[in-house]
């Protein structure tokens, strides 16, 4: 489901944050929600954030889940230059075991929204239930999806 006619982007800041957004492609995977991963660093790459954030809902994005980890200026950077929603998963660093990312990602000034998840995997997960969620509203297919995933942890 990954590549062509992606709804959803996940971008994380460094191949290392792969650990903690696989599990949002394995969500999405499992929901069959197409989606895209890149490695696209606020920090280290700033032209490929600005060309992937400002085009991403040219190219067919509907909703952009944003892994980073320590500063994690990624997600609020990819929110202030995409109208589409921006969900952040602070990812567990060595230092301060995700608070720092966490902080950085929850704290955006009025104006520039970034849904904020959990840290690490738990994080990870919701971003892609959350991701799939706001896709369900215009999808019954996907809707009848997501109801029978939560039926299935319900019943597990």
């Amino acid at each position: 489901m990954s590549g062509d006619g992606a709804q959803v982007g996940i971008i994380m800041g460094s191949r290392s944050d792969w650990e903690t957004m696989r599990h949002a492609s394995e969500t999405l995977e499992a929901l069959g929600v197409a989606h895209e991963c890149k490695v696209v660093s606020a920090h280290r790459t700033p032209q490929r954030l600005y060309d992937y954030a400002t085009g991403a809902a040219s190219r067919g994005l509907k909703v952009i889940v944003a892994g980073a980890g320590g500063a994690a200026h990624l997600p609020g950077m990819a929110a202030s230059m995409t109208r589409l929603p921006v969900l952040g998963v602070p990812v567990e660093s060595k230092s301060l075991k995700g608070m720092d990312s966490l902080l950085s990602i929850v704290q955006m000034p009025g104006g520039i929204p970034v849904g904020t998840l959990a840290i690490g995997k738990p994080g990870a997960i919701n971003a892609a239930l959350l991701a799939a969620a706001i896709l369900a509203t215009a999808d019954d297919a996907l809707a009848a999806r997501l109801d029978a995933w939560r039926a299935r942890q319900t019943d597990a």
